[in-house]
């Protein structure tokens, strides 16, 4: 069996490679700090070249995400890639997707905000990702990486995901993770593409006209339009749920964190294991579907719970949701750009413990 090729690669540089590798038809974006590599790496290695990829800087994030819109209503496998204020730009297009039932793929790479705030790595978008992102009923799959790797993977995942239910999903990367260098291999499994019988590629006659808006003015039929996604939310809900659980066999505490918040967690575990603290991880993986149900089993037997994030606590919220309040939840948590250390989450997870500590 051949050894994997394995390369030292900055996440966002790993998005683009991993977005040719899948076959993506389109990228359609616009450089802010801290995700513009993906851009820069795909106008590098000139795909257009070789597969047929366009690479495309639009004059802004609204256009760029309206072009997603037109090239995903044709059935091509397309994307765009952008930074917390870059997203809030991209909203009413992401809603009007979402109503068109478009598959297609957001890279998010988090800085600090709100506003213009600071180009330093952030979780303040959880919210915006997972509760919508735009106006009305309607979700993404929203990805989070925890290593370099992990942004290959899951970006295959998601045009995988987006493919397979028609919908949107968004990788939700703090910017550490599109930053970070880490080694990686881009020998990746790459699934079929799924027949795409919805799409208006031209009709040429032989059948009928198919027609993408999300536009219902009669009030039942935007009803049973909505009722008929939720549907398809829930089975994704039942069937799509990532999720690590570390070190959690005999965990007296637990530890909630993605991202760049989990790595962290986990050498704070290591410690906190030598001061005699049972505590593990449970790592979402998708942000949305949440995995409530492994939190809830936890929560049986868990006797506290810590939230880590690099918010004021926005994920919190659903894990005291899941816990469904059989057990204590606590935040421990940085914002403005700055990542908790390994130190401050122990110190938390020895005040859950109830012992002196650091």
């Amino acid at each position: 069996m051949a050894e994997k090729e394995i390369k030292l690669m900055k996440g966002n540089e790993v998005i683009a490679h991993a977005a040719i590798r899948y076959g993506c038809d389109a990228y359609f974006g616009y450089p802010i700090t801290p995700q513009s590599e993906v851009m820069e790496t795909l106008m590098e290695l000139k795909p257009w070249e070789t597969t047929g990829m366009v690479v495309l800087q639009a004059e802004s994030e609204i256009s760029s995400i309206n072009m997603v819109y037109g090239g995903a209503a044709t059935g091509k496998r397309v994307m765009t890639s952008s930074s917390s204020p870059g997203i809030s730009l991209m909203a009413e297009g992401l809603s009007y997707i979402a109503g068109a039932e478009l598959p297609c793929l957001i890279v998010n790479c988090q800085r600090g905000g709100p506003g213009l705030g600071t180009i330093q790595p952030s979780q303040g978008d959880y919210f915006q990702a997972c509760k919508g992102g735009g106006h009305g009923d309607y979700h993404m799959i929203v990805l989070a990486p925890a290593s370099v790797q992990e942004m290959a993977d899951l970006t295959v995942k998601a045009f995988t995901l987006a493919d397979q239910y028609r919908m949107t999903a968004m990788i939700l990367a703090d910017g550490t993770m599109g930053q970070m260098m880490e080694p990686v291999s881009l020998d990746l499994e790459i699934p079929p593409v799924p027949d795409k019988p919805w799409a208006t590629t031209g009709t040429q006659c032989k059948r009928k006209h198919n027609i993408i808006n999300s536009l219902s003015l009669v009030p039942e039929e935007l009803e049973q339009l909505n009722r008929a996604r939720y549907a398809k939310y829930a089975e994704i809900e039942r069937s799509e749920v990532l999720v690590e659980e570390y070190m959690m066999d005999d965990a007296e505490y637990c530890i909630v964190a993605f991202g760049i918040a989990a790595r962290v967690s986990k050498n704070a575990i290591a410690e906190a294991r030598k001061a005699g603290i049972k505590v593990g991880l449970i790592r979402p993986i998708t942000l949305w579907p949440f995995p409530t149900e492994a939190i809830a089993r936890a929560a049986d037997r868990v006797k506290q719970f810590v939230s880590v994030e690099l918010s004021m606590g926005q994920m919190i919220e659903d894990v005291r949701l899941a816990v469904n309040g059989k057990a204590p939840v606590t935040l421990c948590s940085r914002v403005g750009g700055m990542i908790p250390s390994p130190d401050e989450v122990l110190a938390a997870v020895t005040a859950a413990a109830g012992k002196e500590g650091c």
